[in-house]
C-alpha cells in the first residue's frame, strides 16, 4: 500500500474556490480521493486562528475527517493589510515528511511550492500530486507536479439556494 502524506493551504483553496466557482471545497470528498487504497503518514490542513464560531466548527470539521489542523494567529497591520501566510511552515512539514512517504499531495494554487516539489521529487524520490483550481493555480506549479488535479464540480459543495422573497 502506497504511503500518503497531504497538506492542505486552506486559505488558498477557499480563497481560490470562492473566487472561480462561489462554492466551498468538500473536504470529505477530496480526502477520499487523496487516501483510496493509501496509508496515510500525515495530513496537515493549515488555517489562521480566528475566535470565532463558525472557523472553529468548521476546524472540528477537518480535525473529524482525518487532518491535524495546524493554526496560525491572524496579524492585522497597522496600514489595513493582514499576515497569516504558512509557506515556511508547510514546506518544513513537507521536507520532514517526504523520507516516510511515497506521495506528496499539496492542496494549493500558489506557484512558490514549485521549488519545494521539484526538490522533494529529487532528494526523496516522491510522486507529488497537487490539486488546485485551475484558473488559479500558478502554472510552474501544475508543470512541476508528477500529477495535477483540477479543482472542479466533483471536488466541490453544492451551491446554497437562493432564498425565495
Amino acid at each position: 500500500m502506497q504511503r500518503v502524506s497531504i497538506f492542505v493551504d486552506v486559505q488558498n483553496i477557499y480563497y481560490t474556490t470562492r473566487q472561480a466557482y462561489g462554492r466551498h471545497f468538500d473536504y470529505n470528498r477530496f480526502w477520499a480521493k487523496v487516501t483510496q487504497n493509501r496509508h496515510v503518514v500525515e495530513a496537515n490542513a493549515y488555517a489562521i486562528k480566528r475566535e470565532d464560531d463558525k472557523q472553529q466548527q468548521f476546524q472540528n470539521i477537518l480535525r473529524g475527517i482525518g487532518f491535524n489542523v495546524k493554526l496560525k494567529p491572524y496579524i492585522q497591520r497597522s496600514d489595513g493589510s493582514a499576515k497569516g501566510d504558512w509557506d515556511v511552515g508547510i514546506t518544513v512539514d513537507v521536507m520532514e515528511a517526504a523520507p516516510d512517504t511515497d506521495i506528496v499531495v499539496l492542496a494549493s494554487g500558489d506557484g512558490d511550492f514549485e521549488l519545494l516539489l521539484r526538490r522533494v521529487m529529487q532528494r526523496y524520490d516522491v510522486t507529488t500530486e497537487v490539486y488546485g483550481v485551475p484558473s488559479l493555480t500558478a502554472n510552474n506549479l501544475v508543470q512541476c507536479a508528477s500529477q495535477f488535479y483540477p479543482i472542479d464540480t466533483p471536488f466541490l459543495l453544492p451551491a446554497k439556494p437562493m432564498p425565495v422573497s
